[in-house]
């Protein structure tokens, strides 16, 4: 018999996906979500099927009228994108200071036992071991840097859980994405930024084509496909332990220059990475150490080199849609 999941988030990218796995699983869903950064069209499929409650996760009476009645909560609302992490670092830092108290406040009041709650792998910065494993130490290098807010209210959320989790909480357990990726994913990001880049200079005529990037191309990233992704995460839903860390995500590394160039060959075109120079903060390689996640029965099926194909097409087919186009 199907469980009843509470998916904060859930019109988000990696929310909507697992609003979708968890309704194939035959679970009940409901979510919660302002659609501040998500869209109900990523809900499409189980529109139906599932019960949507438009609220801010920062208003407690809402948060908690939204709990009643499940049996867990997934906590995924958070502001991303590196663009908002700067622009915006006061707003990262609300939705996640406020949104983790009302959350741990609403698992109290209906005496919901089980909490899964998103972190990432901002909350390493620059790791110290590679391929990184849960246990690194978390660190915000610098309180100045606005990038941070995002990384720093991550370590605050886990911080929470944790210790809240102590008493009260049958399970509590963390996962942490390594950059996800697929069609979809937001517009503030890499991937995306680069498709629309090379969709744009596909009208281009002339022979030497630039491509600027930031940084010297070196920097490092594991992408893992939104699918495998999914399916990653229903093994920590399924299967994770009380108070234990889990990272989701891929060991296949990438250059930010040879992704560059993936993302502008999909277009069929040929160009010329132009280096520059890096954001301040920026981590120079990141790649996850998965042996926990393995343990618990995940294989990685789709390449970066597989999945890139669909994700490029979505942005070439739905330009439009991005919301920073005047």
């Amino acid at each position: 018999m199907g469980k009843s999941y509470l998916v904060t988030g859930g019109s988000g990218f990696i929310g909507s996906a697992l609003v979708e796995r968890l309704v194939c699983a035959g679970h009940r869903v409901r979510v919660l979500d302002n659609n501040s950064r998500g869209n109900l069209r990523r809900l499409t499929k189980v529109a139906t099927e599932i019960e949507f409650i438009e609220a801010d996760i920062r208003d407690p009476a809402a948060t908690i009228s939204a709990a009643e009645g499940m049996d867990c909560v997934c906590h995924l609302a958070y502001v991303n994108g590196t663009e908002f992490f700067y622009s915006r670092p006061e707003l990262v830092l609300d939705v996640a200071v406020r949104g983790m108290l009302n959350v741990i406040d609403a698992c109290r009041e209906h005496g919901i036992d089980d909490l899964v709650l998103a972190s990432s792998s901002e909350v390493y910065q620059t790791p110290s071991i590679l391929p990184t494993p849960e246990e690194v130490p978390l660190m915000v290098p610098d309180i100045t840097n606005p990038r941070y807010s995002y990384g720093g209210g991550k370590i605050f959320c886990e911080l929470m859980a944790m210790n809240y989790g102590r008493t009260g909480f049958g399970r509590v357990t963390i996962f942490r994405p390594h950059n996800v990726y697929g069609p979809d994913m937001g517009w503030e990001h890499v991937i995306p930024q680069f498709a629309l880049r090379a969709k744009e200079l596909t009208a281009c005529k002339s022979d030497a084509v630039k491509f600027p990037i930031k940084g010297d191309g070196r920097q490092t990233r594991a992408f893992v496909h939104i699918d495998d992704f999914t399916e990653g995460l229903m093994q920590v839903i399924d299967k994770g332990k009380h108070l234990e860390v889990y990272h989701i995500g891929t060991t296949e590394e990438v250059t930010v220059a040879e992704l560059a160039r993936q993302v502008v060959a999909c277009f069929g075109i040929d160009v010329e990475i132009v280096l520059g120079e890096a954001p301040a903060g920026e981590t120079k390689r990141r790649c996850p150490d998965i042996t926990k996640l393995v343990e618990l029965g995940y294989t990685q099926r789709i390449s970066l080199s597989k999945g890139l194909h669909s994700t490029v097409a979505w942005y070439a087919e739905n330009s439009h849609l991005n919301p920073h186009i005047i």
